[in-house]
């Protein structure tokens, strides 16, 4: 019931595009655009797919918006969460703070496929990294991990300190003391570690709630 009531909210969402053409793709819009595309069977012949999506939003509104291009002309658009749909299922498209959480084709017999990112974009320079050195972008997304996972540590204990020190809380559970005090320089490092972990994996398209959760639509 969840699912179908979803589906509907999202079907809403889509609004049909006026035809204009898809911009070229330049270098420096590597952290504000991300442009995803699939060729897929329609009458007969492929058509491109492309799905645009400018994360810093609309200039009045500030809303983030994707839009569907057929063979380069816009033919839908919606708010993200966005769900297209397309002759072999639908295209579902969500995204983060810090890029694309994820762009793929889900088809009616439930199987799911992954868009190809824009060889300019950085999702598209992040997959060619990968597949040029596979090995040092394990050991990054690895790197990655733990630092994420090393920044939700330390929040937790510095965040568990001044919350037991609630005078009801204190009461009923008692106080607690962090073993951790970092000076602030330390402190700064481990933040700016997590947040180029972040953008590293927005860049790969990783998502997990309780490394990327704080970030996520």
């Amino acid at each position: 019931m969840s699912a179908s009531w979803n589906e509907r909210r999202l079907a809403k969402r889509v609004k049909p595009g006026d035809g204009r053409l898809l911009k070229p793709f330049r270098w420096w819009q590597m952290t504000r655009r991300s442009v995803m595309s699939i060729a897929l069977p329609v009458d007969g012949r492929q058509v491109i797919h492309t799905v645009e999506v400018k994360h810093g939003g609309d200039a009045e509104s500030g809303v983030v918006r994707a839009g569907l291009y057929l063979d380069g002309h816009l033919r839908a658009q919606s708010r993200v969460p966005a769900r297209f749909p397309v002759a072999q299922g639908h295209i579902e498209v969500r995204t983060s703070q810090l890029g694309l959480r994820r762009c793929h084709l889900v088809a009616h017999d439930g199987s799911q496929r992954p868009l190809e990112p824009h060889p300019k974009s950085a999702e598209g320079r992040r997959m060619r990294f990968g597949r040029e050195h596979p090995a040092l972008s394990g050991l990054l997304g690895v790197v990655s991990v733990l630092l994420l996972l090393t920044g939700v540590v330390l929040n937790v204990l510095q965040a568990a300190e001044p919350i037991s020190e609630i005078p009801y809380i204190a009461d009923m559970i008692g106080s607690f003391e962090s073993p951790l005090h970092l000076p602030g320089w330390l402190n700064l490092a481990f933040g700016f570690g997590a947040a180029a972990a972040a953008i590293e994996r927005a860049m790969h398209m990783r998502y997990h709630w309780l490394l990327d959760g704080g970030a996520g639509t």
